[in-house]
């Protein structure tokens, strides 16, 4: 089973998080609140999906990389697939 499906109700409520977190700061920036607000709600969006990342890719990681039902060669291919992501991620 994978990871996602596996841990699929905590997965959606960080996601759910992440979007009353965004929609907290489009009403934050609608009603012209301080910057510093702003500012920390933006922080806050980033942190949200940046753990949600952490997570998703440590279960991928741990599920497709250390199993040993996978051979090296998918396993190669798995591992640019997830320097590709992680690459675009960072830009």
């Amino acid at each position: 089973m994978s990871h996602t499906i596996a841990n699929k109700k905590k997965l959606l409520t960080r996601v759910r998080r992440i979007r009353g977190q965004a929609d907290a700061l489009e009403k934050a920036l609608e009603s012209e609140t301080e910057c510093i607000a702003i500012l920390q709600q933006i922080a806050a969006v980033r942190g949200a999906v940046n753990g949600l990342m952490s997570e998703v890719l440590e279960g991928h990681i741990r599920e497709h990389l250390m199993d040993e039902r996978y051979s090296m060669s998918e396993k190669e291919r798995d591992m640019e697939q997830i320097v590709s992501v992680i690459r675009s991620y960072m830009k």
